[in-house]
């Protein structure tokens, strides 16, 4: 596990634009960033400040148009889209607010899924995650036999399975009532401690930016803490 603090994400003079009707729009406009390892992070902004235009740089699946984006000393903007995907698979997890489960495949399949692909998978360490979100009745049925609170930490469980570096979570309760929003929330949290991974969220709620460790405020493309 990485020493808590030493730096896992660093960006520099980040910028994005895209064309519109009448020429480029920017969206990023020079932010910069750093997470440390094990630490915890909320981006909050209004509608089209930013915030998933950076997730999606951060995660490799965008290109900014200038700046660095340093995930574990790797300058991701140097990289090709094959090298991205490398990257994302071994290093990156993703929770999004749609879950994105696979259809065809039970939950216990669904957890794994991304630990295969990152080749690392660990039977013990899918069995413990199906046990702490509490899927061990669940793990042979299908995503459209769960609610919402099940489908979401059965995305968790995929993200974490395969001990990334680094979370990126993308309104992550934005499709759940309070409730099941806060027991998905401290899960979350207490899985992310556990694995030592950094946590970047982006969010609309000021409860849910609350329980991170720092909070970033992005407003027309720029950071103002």
């Amino acid at each position: 596990m990485p020493k808590r603090g030493t730096s896992v994400l660093h960006l520099k003079d980040v910028s994005k634009s895209y064309e519109g009707a009448d020429g480029p729009v920017p969206v990023l406009r020079g932010v910069d960033l750093t997470l440390g390892a094990g630490r915890t992070m909320a981006l909050t902004g209004e509608s089209g400040s930013g915030k998933s235009t950076l997730l999606h740089i951060v995660g490799g699946l965008d290109k900014a148009d200038g700046g660095t984006v340093e995930l574990d000393g790797t300058d991701v903007t140097t990289l090709d889209d094959r090298a991205r995907a490398r990257l994302r698979r071994g290093k990156i997890g993703v929770v999004f607010q749609q879950f994105n489960l696979i259809p065809s495949l039970d939950v216990a399949a669904n957890i794994a899924f991304q630990a295969r692909l990152a080749g690392r998978p660990d039977r013990a360490w899918i069995a413990d995650l199906v046990s702490r979100l509490g899927l061990e009745a669940h793990a042979s049925k299908y995503p459209e036999q769960l609610s919402g609170g099940q489908q979401q930490r059965v995305a968790i469980g995929r993200t974490l399975a395969a001990k990334p570096r680094l979370v990126l979570a993308d309104e992550p309760t934005g499709n759940l009532d309070e409730e099941s929003g806060e027991r998905v929330l401290s899960l979350m949290l207490d899985l992310v401690a556990e694995t030592g991974a950094s946590l970047l969220v982006v969010t609309h709620s000021s409860h849910l930016a609350a329980r991170m460790e720092r909070r970033l405020h992005l407003r027309a493309g720029r950071i103002a803490e």
